[in-house]
């Protein structure tokens, strides 16, 4: 296992199945194109890739006391884990005989269905809230339970800067017509901004032009 990932094969071939319930694949790419497991994993890995540093060149180094508190937290969030995906699997095979990446599609979202309305997914360990990252993270991520947080992690993986490890070829981005900068060096610099697709047309205008690329 490398200092970028936390699953082991089975949790993250678990994790990777629920997201794409969450975010399908249908006409465009969804959230196992995107490789929105890839996000969470990496998240989870330690605390070497919570903040990009601006100009796109890397992560920031936590020391001191962000860094204690943020080794606090993402060990409340892998214990989350841990516990949901046992969890989700012990219902999978209370209702259908087997784990739930066993199961087809049809079956999965069933299980999830169940185990959002059953209340089944494991509570997380609480704990300080701490700072949000530069994720929008909700700060209350560490009270979440497994699947409202994997909802989340989902969305997040999907549509955050790919230099958090998601939305691969800008599969998130893509799907709401958003170009994105080439890098955050663009950004950084001024050279890029996305105050034009708040403007009311401008997403529609590029999907049209965009539409037999």
């Amino acid at each position: 296992m490398s200092d970028e990932v936390f699953f082991s094969a089975h949790q993250r071939a678990t994790v990777e199945a629920a997201m794409a319930r969450i975010i399908p694949s249908d006409d465009l790419p969804g959230a196992r194109e995107a490789g929105a497991v890839d996000f969470v994993d990496r998240y989870l890995s330690g605390i070497a890739f919570i903040y990009a540093k601006p100009d796109g060149s890397g992560f920031e180094t936590l020391t001191g006391r962000q860094a204690d508190a943020w080794r606090q937290r993402i060990a409340i969030l892998r214990q989350t884990y841990a516990s949901g995906i046992g969890a989700l699997d012990a219902l999978a095979q209370k209702l259908f005989q087997a784990n739930f990446i066993a199961l087809n599609e049809r079956q999965q979202d069933d299980t999830l269905t169940v185990f959002d309305r059953s209340g089944s997914q494991s509570a997380s360990a609480g704990g300080a809230p701490g700072e949000g990252p530069a994720l929008q993270q909700t700060l209350t991520e560490t009270e979440l339970e497994f699947l409202p947080l994997l909802v989340m992690h989902t969305r997040q993986g999907f549509y955050a800067d790919p230099i958090y490890g998601g939305n691969k070829d800008r599969a998130g981005w893509r799907a709401i017509g958003f170009p994105g900068p080439a890098s955050l060096m663009e950004v950084y610099t001024g050279r890029y901004s996305a105050l034009q697709w708040f403007a009311r047309g401008e997403a529609e205008r590029y999907l049209e032009a965009n539409r037999d690329a």
